[in-house]
Protein backbone atom coordinates (compact mmCIF):
# COMPACT_ATOMS: atom_id res chain seq x y z
CA UNK A 1 0.00 0.00 0.00
CA UNK A 2 2.73 2.26 1.02
CA UNK A 3 4.26 2.33 -2.61
CA UNK A 4 1.32 2.72 -4.37
CA UNK A 5 1.04 6.17 -2.48
CA UNK A 6 4.52 7.25 -2.67
CA UNK A 7 3.90 6.32 -7.00
CA UNK A 8 0.80 8.34 -6.55
CA UNK A 9 2.23 11.40 -4.63
CA UNK A 10 5.58 11.48 -7.07
CA UNK A 11 2.96 11.71 -10.46
CA UNK A 12 1.42 14.67 -8.97
CA UNK A 13 2.75 17.98 -10.28
CA UNK A 14 5.27 19.76 -7.95
CA UNK A 15 4.60 23.12 -6.36
CA UNK A 16 4.88 25.94 -6.58
CA UNK A 17 4.08 26.61 -10.82
CA UNK A 18 5.84 29.10 -12.49
CA UNK A 19 3.85 31.43 -13.78
CA UNK A 20 3.41 29.75 -17.57
CA UNK A 21 2.76 26.73 -16.03
CA UNK A 22 0.28 28.44 -13.94
CA UNK A 23 -1.84 30.19 -16.80
CA UNK A 24 -1.16 26.56 -18.98
CA UNK A 25 -3.75 25.37 -16.28
CA UNK A 26 -7.43 25.17 -17.27
CA UNK A 27 -9.86 27.14 -15.41
CA UNK A 28 -13.43 25.61 -14.22
CA UNK A 29 -16.10 27.31 -16.69
CA UNK A 30 -17.95 29.20 -14.10
CA UNK A 31 -14.91 30.72 -12.78
CA UNK A 32 -13.48 31.43 -16.41
CA UNK A 33 -17.02 32.81 -16.90
CA UNK A 34 -17.00 35.24 -14.46
CA UNK A 35 -13.24 36.14 -15.02
CA UNK A 36 -14.01 37.07 -18.56
CA UNK A 37 -17.11 39.16 -17.92
CA UNK A 38 -15.13 40.82 -15.31
CA UNK A 39 -12.28 41.50 -17.59
CA UNK A 40 -14.59 43.17 -20.18
CA UNK A 41 -15.07 45.95 -17.38
CA UNK A 42 -12.27 47.16 -18.42
CA UNK A 43 -13.14 47.29 -22.38
CA UNK A 44 -14.84 50.39 -24.14
CA UNK A 45 -18.62 50.15 -24.05
CA UNK A 46 -19.52 49.05 -27.37
CA UNK A 47 -17.01 46.19 -27.42
CA UNK A 48 -18.16 45.31 -23.78
CA UNK A 49 -21.72 44.62 -24.52
CA UNK A 50 -20.54 42.14 -27.51
CA UNK A 51 -18.10 40.65 -25.64
CA UNK A 52 -20.46 40.01 -23.10
CA UNK A 53 -22.99 38.70 -25.18
CA UNK A 54 -20.92 36.79 -26.86
CA UNK A 55 -19.42 35.03 -24.01
CA UNK A 56 -22.67 33.94 -22.44
CA UNK A 57 -24.08 32.72 -25.69
CA UNK A 58 -21.12 30.85 -26.27
CA UNK A 59 -21.41 29.45 -23.04
CA UNK A 60 -24.88 28.50 -22.99
CA UNK A 61 -24.04 26.55 -26.39
CA UNK A 62 -21.46 24.97 -25.32
CA UNK A 63 -23.28 23.73 -21.48
CA UNK A 64 -24.53 20.19 -23.27
CA UNK A 65 -21.01 19.17 -24.55
CA UNK A 66 -20.38 15.88 -23.71
CA UNK A 67 -16.92 15.51 -25.73
CA UNK A 68 -14.06 16.06 -23.46
CA UNK A 69 -11.66 17.01 -26.12
CA UNK A 70 -14.59 19.67 -27.48
CA UNK A 71 -14.70 21.01 -23.85
CA UNK A 72 -10.91 20.80 -23.25
CA UNK A 73 -10.53 23.12 -26.55
CA UNK A 74 -13.21 25.53 -25.19
CA UNK A 75 -11.45 25.99 -22.13
CA UNK A 76 -8.28 26.74 -23.28
CA UNK A 77 -9.15 29.21 -25.92
CA UNK A 78 -10.92 31.21 -23.59
CA UNK A 79 -8.53 30.91 -21.17
CA UNK A 80 -6.00 32.20 -23.84
CA UNK A 81 -8.42 35.04 -24.78
CA UNK A 82 -8.52 36.06 -20.74
CA UNK A 83 -4.33 36.17 -20.74
CA UNK A 84 -4.70 38.27 -23.80
CA UNK A 85 -6.99 40.78 -22.01
CA UNK A 86 -4.82 40.63 -18.74
CA UNK A 87 -2.06 41.82 -20.93
CA UNK A 88 -3.66 44.23 -22.66
CA UNK A 89 -4.83 45.22 -18.87
CA UNK A 90 -1.78 45.45 -17.54
CA UNK A 91 -0.53 47.69 -20.58
CA UNK A 92 -3.30 50.18 -19.98
CA UNK A 93 -1.97 50.70 -17.13
CA UNK A 94 -5.60 51.64 -15.40
CA UNK A 95 -6.91 53.54 -18.53
CA UNK A 96 -9.90 52.11 -21.18
CA UNK A 97 -7.86 49.20 -23.15
CA UNK A 98 -8.02 49.91 -26.88
CA UNK A 99 -7.61 46.57 -27.89
CA UNK A 100 -7.77 45.52 -31.23
CA UNK A 101 -6.96 41.74 -30.93
CA UNK A 102 -4.85 39.65 -33.29
CA UNK A 103 -4.09 38.08 -36.77
CA UNK A 104 -5.92 34.29 -36.98
CA UNK A 105 -3.73 31.78 -37.23
CA UNK A 106 -4.01 29.85 -40.79
CA UNK A 107 -3.38 26.97 -39.62
CA UNK A 108 -6.11 27.23 -37.13
CA UNK A 109 -8.38 28.65 -39.54
CA UNK A 110 -8.07 26.05 -41.82
CA UNK A 111 -8.86 23.32 -39.02
CA UNK A 112 -12.06 25.15 -38.25
CA UNK A 113 -15.38 23.60 -39.61
CA UNK A 114 -18.05 25.42 -42.19
CA UNK A 115 -19.63 26.52 -39.54
CA UNK A 116 -16.84 27.76 -37.41
CA UNK A 117 -15.61 29.98 -41.00
CA UNK A 118 -19.68 31.14 -41.04
CA UNK A 119 -19.57 32.03 -37.50
CA UNK A 120 -16.17 33.72 -37.86
CA UNK A 121 -17.62 36.01 -40.73
CA UNK A 122 -20.62 36.80 -39.25
CA UNK A 123 -18.51 38.32 -36.27
CA UNK A 124 -16.14 40.14 -38.61
CA UNK A 125 -19.21 41.74 -40.34
CA UNK A 126 -20.56 42.56 -36.62
CA UNK A 127 -17.52 44.35 -35.14
CA UNK A 128 -16.40 46.68 -38.43
CA UNK A 129 -18.43 49.34 -37.41
CA UNK A 130 -16.77 49.24 -33.52
CA UNK A 131 -13.14 49.85 -35.80
CA UNK A 132 -14.43 52.85 -37.33
CA UNK A 133 -13.22 55.81 -35.06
Amino acid sequence: MRTSLVRLASTSASLPLTVTQASQQIVPPIPLYRRLLRAHRSLPDEMRFMGDAYIKSEFRLTRSTDNPLHIIGFLSQWKAYLDQLDVAKSKAEGKEIDWRGSKLDMEAFERMSNEQVGQLYELMHATKGLWKR
